[in-house]
């Protein structure tokens, strides 16, 4: 008689923390694939497979390490397809004497957790789980000395406390952040190293045949999977990361092309976020290719800031704030997500590109994100919720704790600046400038009132508008507001109408 460990489908790591206190010779691992959380949203086939490949590569890592793995796949016909139905099923079988778990990385499933000390009959053990830099108590300590919660003071704690990219006790290269130097446009004819590709295995390959008839309702290209799914896959990828493109993700980290989904970025979230890879390591290499004189300082520096840094705020602040932060809505927004976020159908060319190669990939770079369909979210005013499941559904690296930060605070403002100094709305000419998705599209980015003016340019100064009595009082919005009123009175008119027609008939 042993205890019974539950491994879930983003805690496929060999450091886990139960995993560590557990007992080879005695102890159960369970590994569950079930409906109830591949359905909770309509999540992309491409992430499902991903995980669920993922899982069945660690089952059996595990089981050729000695362990004994009690593993129930989606199609067995005795799943009860939820994890309480598993556990209980599993306890019986076993006869285990004990629960032993570590903390799910969301408030969800965390609860569910909880709710099992009471419902079993045998002790149930959360453990901390201890595969971040910054523990929770950490980040808690770090954020009530302060009444603004801004990431780049914490990431600068953490570089400290790394002891990451320093010179003694000054940050390498005289600044701790070279965000200024990270956003150059594209230009003609910059050339991007080809993403690897990994050629799926027997298990993969059965595992996108039970997806493909299983999840055929999902949103969202089956075809092509070519992502890692096991540790070995994962540090491959990395490396190829860290030798052919880190030198050039900084400077381009903000540009987007049409015909470059990845551009220079290292396209790793996915694997950090359900164990693949361990976030120190990724540091820690970026960090060499920097001191071998590999990279640039901007380059090694813009890469481990978003490990470091904002992964690492995200998830404080994510635990720090919820349940209550899943329900904030600072700006009232309740228009519902259009179709178009669904199928691509749009004529606004940055958009079609965006969703469509989401829909291909189940992948977007942060910019796509933030200032293409974020941008429009926040400019829109559509709902926090239901933006937020549109996230979690389509993007492999997407688990609430990640996800629910950067959509409600950062893209869409939602938390009312707890996250961010301003929303981060933008017009026609910022997404004009950083790409070429503007070539070609039906609107022209340039104008504001005409036919054809883009929406970008009469939904923001809508939103401007809209909000105006939140902005007159952020220093960094203040501008905008006063701009707005120096314009006549026609033009006004005239740019609110345009966006009234445009939201009438967006659906």
């Amino acid at each position: 008689m042993g205890a019974l460990l539950l491994i879930t489908g983003d805690q496929l790591s060999p450091q886990l923390a139960s995993l560590k206190a557990a007992d080879r010779q005695t102890d159960t691992l369970l590994m569950v694939e079930v409906a109830e959380e591949a359905r909770s949203v309509l999540h992309h086939p491409k992430k499902l497979v991903f995980i669920f490949s993922a899982m069945r590569h660690f089952a059996e890592q595990l089981q050729e390490n000695g362990w004994n793995i009690d593993y129930i796949k989606l199609e067995d016909p005795d799943n009860s397809q939820n994890f309480a139905g598993e556990i209980r099923r599993a306890l019986t079988r076993h006869n285990a004497n004990r629960l032993l778990l570590t903390a799910a990385s969301e408030w969800r499933v965390l609860e569910m957790m909880r709710q099992w000390r009471d419902e079993l009959d045998i002790p149930v053990e959360i453990l901390e789980d201890d595969r971040f830099l910054c523990s929770t108590a950490r980040f808690e300590a770090w954020a009530s000395e302060r009444k603004q919660l801004r990431m780049e003071y914490f990431y600068r704690e953490m570089r400290r406390d790394w002891q990451i990219l320093l010179e003694g006790d000054k940050p390498a290269g005289g600044k701790w952040n070279f965000d200024s130097e990270n956003r150059k446009p594209p230009r003609d004819g910059l050339t991007v190293p080809p993403i690897p590709k990994i050629t799926p295995d027997a298990i993969t390959a059965d595992v996108i045949e039970l997806v493909a008839t299983r999840f055929a309702d999902h949103p969202g290209e089956i075809g092509g999977f070519s992502y890692a799914t096991t540790h070995a896959e994962a540090e491959q990828h990395l490396a190829h990361f860290i030798t052919h493109r880190l030198a050039d993700f900084g400077s381009w980290q903000d540009a987007m092309l049409a015909d470059q989904p990845f551009m220079f970025h290292a396209l790793i979230g996915l694997y950090l976020n359900i164990g693949l890879l361990s976030p120190l390591d990724c540091i820690k290499q970026a960090e060499q290719a920097w001191q071998d004189g590999r990279v640039a300082i901007n380059a090694a520096e813009g890469f481990i800031r978003q490990i470091l840094g904002w992964r690492e705020y995200v998830r404080g602040l994510y635990w720090l704030s919820m349940p209550d932060y899943a329900r904030l809505n600072h700006l009232q927004a309740e228009r519902p997500l259009p179709g178009f976020f669904w199928n691509g159908q749009t004529e606004m060319r940055c958009l079609s590109i965006t969703v469509t190669q989401t829909l291909e990939n189940a992948y977007a770079h942060h910019i796509q994100r933030l200032m293409v369909t974020g941008n429009f979210a926040l400019l829109a005013g559509l709902s926090p919720r239901a933006v937020n499941d549109w996230y979690l559904a389509v993007y492999a690296d997407a688990f609430e704790w990640v996800e629910l930060p950067n959509v409600t605070g950062m893209a869409l403002y939602a938390d009312g600046g707890i996250m961010a100094s301003k929303p981060y709305a933008a017009s026609g000419a910022y997404i004009n400038r950083m790409s070429d998705y503007c070539r070609g599209c039906a609107y022209n980015p340039s104008e504001k009132l005409s036919e054809n003016s883009c929406p970008f340019n009469y939904l923001y100064w809508d939103f401007i508008a809209r909000h105006e009595d939140k902005w007159q009082a952020n220093a960094r919005m203040g501008m905008m507001v006063r701009s707005w009123h120096k314009m006549e009175a026609g033009t006004q008119q005239a740019l609110r109408g345009k966006a009234a027609d445009f939201l009438a008939k967006l659906g």
